[in-house]
């Protein structure tokens, strides 16, 4: 990288040596000595076993700073840090899990054997819409028999729910609500924390496994059109009666699908 050391004819007056010979201080008298670079490098490399280099003031300055540095107790240092608590997260999720565990067991009779979700596929509350989705990817994810019932779908579910809750006159009702093996478990916050912890795996353990693919007859969606009323909700009457309300069917002219659906509790 540097040019080799090549002697010159021209002769250069350098004043380096009257400067630093001339130069006296009492109170930097180190400085001369330590800061000079030596005239003769080839010669002091020769000589490099008998003789040892001065260290310079920055390896002083290192070395006492080392020095202070290591005087001090751990205690004191800016940058130890502090153990994180990361045992508060899991205590609420054990109380979480308490509480839900001492709350009166829900059962439905007649559900052992599979899993119950009771959701609505409707946009219109996006936050209701996100937890029904995210528990039903959560639950699909264990591959087990999976019984779904959109209250959009069929407004009969609806009454079905409070039904077994227990709260015919509630006004105001939270979806999702699950059930695992006949067992009311509960909404998307207690689904999320027994996936989390592992416990979501060991109450789906035993279940008859979900068949692959999906139905034929109403395409996964559980509901196939009314064979009376054609999805009219309406039928013809003679008489004189006229137009009536179909009674084989719901409110949307749909009936649960007979290859794929379980029957009303």
């Amino acid at each position: 990288m540097w040019r080799s050391y090549i002697t010159s004819p021209v002769k250069i007056h350098s004043t380096s040596s009257h400067s630093h010979s001339s130069f006296h201080c009492s109170s930097f008298k180190d400085i001369q000595s330590l800061c000079t670079d030596d005239p003769n490098p080839l010669h002091n490399n020769n000589n490099n076993n008998n003789t040892s280099r001065k260290p310079s003031v920055f390896h002083r300055a290192r070395i006492v700073h080392a020095f202070i540095r290591s005087l001090k107790p751990e205690s004191e240092s800016p940058f130890k840090r502090e153990p994180k608590n990361d045992t508060s997260a899991d205590e609420n999720n054990k109380n979480s899990l308490q509480v839900q565990q001492q709350q009166p067991t829900i059962r439905i009779p007649g559900a052992d054997q599979r899993v119950v979700v009771y959701f609505t596929s409707l946009r219109v509350v996006r936050s209701t819409f996100e937890d029904c989705k995210a528990v039903r990817s959560i639950l699909r994810g264990f591959r087990v028999q999976l019984d779904e019932r959109d209250l959009s779908m069929d407004s009969s579910f609806l009454n079905e729910l409070q039904r077994i809750l227990g709260g015919g006159g509630q006004s105001k009702l939270t979806l999702p609500r699950v059930f695992i093996g006949g067992r009311y478990i509960g909404g998307v916050e207690e689904v999320r924390q027994l996936n989390e912890t592992g416990e979501l795996k060991k109450f789906v353990e035993g279940l008859p496994a979900a068949e692959r693919g999906v139905c034929n007859i109403c395409g996964g969606y559980s509901f196939v059109l009314c064979g009376e009323c054609d999805g009219s909700h309406k039928v013809y009457a003679e008489k004189g009666v006229g137009f009536k309300s179909c009674n084989a069917c719901n409110e949307n002219g749909l009936i649960r699908c007979p290859s794929c659906s379980y029957a009303p509790f």
